[in-house]
Formats: structure tokens, C-alpha cells, sequence
């Protein structure tokens, strides 16, 4: 039989890597690698890959974790706040950057819109993750 329980911590790290990483190549090009397109490109691939594992991250964790109370029980309702919070702007993010890209509109302001919800959405996965953590270490949560 299958423990469903670790689903959530298996799926959890992929969208704080690809995130993160897609995050840092975009930055890099957009500031200091502007003639490079491949930096760009990885950029927008490892973001929708971080939105799909973001929105599997989310499910997992509502429909295969356990319920708590008292002060783990307000951590991880902060902690799902978040994961909501980056699920959907990593979302709209996403289609934003894939209208722009399809519609070859990807060199002006949409591009910059695009950066800083990608920019609000790692720093969401990053707080997301945190709180996930400190549930983890703190109340000894798996």
C-alpha cells in the first residue's frame, strides 16, 4: 500500500528549485546577459515547469496532508496562504509570459509586468517553503 501522506513533500521541492533557478536565468538576462536569448528561453520554460509543479505542490498538500490544531494548525493555515498566493500569481504570470511570447510581444513593458510577478511568486515560494519547513523542524510534521 501506498503512503499518500509523502506525496506532498516529494512534489513540494520541485517548484522552489524551478522557481528560484528560472527566476535567477531570467534576471540574468534581462540585466546583464541581454544579447543571449537561450538564458531568456530557460527562463520561461523552467517557469511554467515551476507553475505546473507549483499547482501539484498546492494539490498535494490540501488533498494529502493531515489537519492540525493550536499553533501548527495557524503555521500551516499561513503556510497554505502562501502556496495559494504563488499558485496564482505564478499562474497569471505564466499565461501573461506565454501570450507574450506567441503574440511576439515580449520586448516591452508586458516583459517587465512578467518580471516582477515572477519576482513576487519566487519570493512567495520561498516564504511558502519556509513555513513548510519550520512546520517540518518545529512540530515534527511529515
Amino acid at each position: 500500500m501506498i503512503d499518500t501522506s509523502h506525496f506532498h513533500p516529494m512534489i513540494v521541492h520541485f517548484p522552489v528549485a524551478l522557481l528560484a533557478v528560472g527566476f535567477l536565468t531570467d534576471f540574468i538576462s534581462l540585466f546583464f546577459s541581454k544579447k543571449e536569448p537561450c538564458l531568456s528561453k530557460l527562463g520561461f520554460y523552467l517557469m511554467i515547469l515551476g507553475t505546473l509543479g507549483a499547482v501539484a505542490g498546492y494539490l498535494t498538500g490540501e488533498y494529502f496532508t493531515q489537519e492540525m490544531a493550536g499553533a501548527a494548525g495557524e503555521l500551516k493555515e499561513n503556510h497554505e496562504l502562501f502556496a495559494k498566493i504563488t499558485m496564482y500569481v505564478m499562474i497569471a504570470a505564466s499565461a501573461l509570459r506565454i501570450f507574450a511570447v506567441i503574440s511576439k510581444k515580449d520586448k516591452g513593458i508586458l516583459k517587465w509586468v512578467v518580471f516582477v510577478m515572477y519576482a513576487i511568486g519566487t519570493a512567495s515560494v520561498a516564504y511558502t517553503g519556509f513555513l513548510g519547513g519550520s512546520l517540518v523542524y518545529n512540530f515534527m510534521i511529515s
